[in-house]
């Protein structure tokens, strides 16, 4: 019997079309894997064991499953984004816990494309900081289950990670794809703005929301967010040349990057230069204001999000984020710095195709009850592990994470990529071509 778990999305989509598996199967298969492995991770809130199968069988019973990208493919979503018939908690008790009449868009157009939702995956409290813990459970790292996966999409990175799933859904706001990606050794693509529907939570942190996937190769990154934008993100067969600046230096401050994620950036770069690619150190010029621009609107998005909740049901760290945003929704809501910044950095993405700079500063913190820890300390251990990916949504500008070399412990480093406005395509291509020449693990040895 073919084993499906540990397939890519693209392997198993093309079995199940090709009448070579069935939908149900395939999700059985997935489903077991979950229960025999979840205890470990902490990936989901729910999993949809009866529901999953039901939709599988009607997947399989469709007259255009042989037409289907993403037919009888296992997802898991973030439980941030509605699933019809399920609770949406937002990693919170404050939220209410009446069942979603409707999918969200994104959701809708991966069951449109022949995907079946196994589960809700675990999120901070209103999925504000980059570790994933709370009232709901702990995500780890399926490569170092004492550390967080990462967050926000944390449980959604660990899932796929630890192949629960060969896909999952997430969104990022300040990093929260890109992170837990980094830590987790997978491919994820924060689109630009408007390329795939937000919709995310109250007015998606001002614009800054988006909604992504989560795969273990670019092939399947490129598949999943070709059906969440309803485009399709054409592979060209020779990549041009490409200018490409490569940076060392922290957006923040007094903030230093490790040595295992500067070195990845360097042995990416000499393997672009390998390709072709005209390949120099230059370093964006962030201002010195962007610290307390990203704190501003990092902590207002919170303010609006909390907004109705009984903050009495509400983790410390999330009440006083909330607390301190409030104070910083109008100047945010208006977007001058956000402006500021975009005009700042035009220029340098005018004379350079791609930016290639670490995805995280050090490896992530330990997997424990961060949610019971105070604000100041969260704030803190976010900032210095993951200052390299707020500019971008602050931007909103594509941005990729991409696993590239390995920590003293073994687990995955990762590097990432930014480019202007409407260059998706290009970042898959630059990802692509590393993943070519220097292929990662897909997934973590938990068996």
């Amino acid at each position: 019997m073919t084993s499906w778990v540990g397939r890519t999305a693209a392997e198993i989509a093309a079995a199940v079309r090709e009448k070579r598996a069935t939908p149900r199967e395939v999700v059985a298969e997935h489903l077991a894997r979950i229960e025999k492995l979840d205890g470990r991770i902490g990936a989901f809130r729910v999993v949809r064991a009866e529901a999953a199968l039901a939709e599988a069988d009607e997947v399989g019973s469709r007259c255009d499953l042989g037409e289907l990208p993403l037919a009888g493919v296992p997802v898991a979503v973030k439980d941030n984004l509605a699933v019809r018939g399920e609770t949406n908690r937002v990693g919170s008790v404050a939220t209410p816990d009446s069942p979603a009449e409707a999918d969200h868009e994104v959701v809708a157009r991966l069951r449109a494309a022949g995907a079946v939702v196994v589960g809700l995956t675990n999120v901070p409290e209103l999925c504000v900081f980059g570790t994933t813990e709370g009232v709901h459970g702990t995500s780890r790292n399926p490569w170092d289950t004492s550390r967080t996966a990462g967050g926000s999409s944390g449980g959604s990175a660990a899932a796929v990670a630890a192949g629960l799933v060969p896909v999952a859904l997430g969104n990022d706001g300040m990093g929260s794809l890109r992170i837990p990606a980094a830590n987790c050794g997978l491919v994820t693509l924060k689109p630009g703005s408007g390329v795939v529907p937000a919709g995310i939570s109250d007015g998606d942190w001002f614009g800054m929301s988006e909604n992504g996937p989560l795969a273990t190769t670019v092939e399947d990154a490129r598949l999943l967010l070709s059906v969440l934008a309803g485009t399709e993100f054409v592979r060209r067969d020779t990549p041009a040349t490409l200018d490409i600046a490569v940076s060392l230096r922290s957006p923040l401050a007094g903030v230093t990057i490790s040595a295992p994620y500067t070195h990845a950036v360097r042995e990416a770069a000499g393997l672009l230069i390998k390709a072709g690619h005209q390949v120099r150190r230059a370093d964006p010029p962030y201002p010195l204001s962007l610290g307390v621009t990203s704190l501003a609107t990092w902590t207002a998005g919170t303010s609006v999000d909390a907004q109705g909740l009984d903050p009495r049901l509400l983790a410390r760290r999330t009440r006083v984020h909330a607390a301190i945003g409030r104070r910083f929704v109008k100047a945010v809501r208006a977007g001058r710095a956000r402006e500021e910044l975009r005009e700042r950095l035009e220029p340098f993405f005018a004379e350079h195709d791609v930016l290639v700079l670490p995805a995280l500063a050090r490896r992530s913190p330990k997997a424990e009850a961060w949610h019971e820890r105070g604000w100041l300390r969260n704030v803190l251990v976010n900032t210095n592990y993951s200052p390299l990916t707020p500019p971008w949504n602050l931007t909103g500008w594509p941005a990729m994470s991409v696993p590239f070399g390995t920590l003293p412990s073994g687990a995955p480093t990762a590097v990432q990529l930014v480019a202007r406005p409407g260059s998706e395509a290009l970042l898959l291509e630059v990802a692509e071509e590393l993943e070519r020449r220097q292929p990662w693990w897909r997934t973590a040895p938990l068996d």
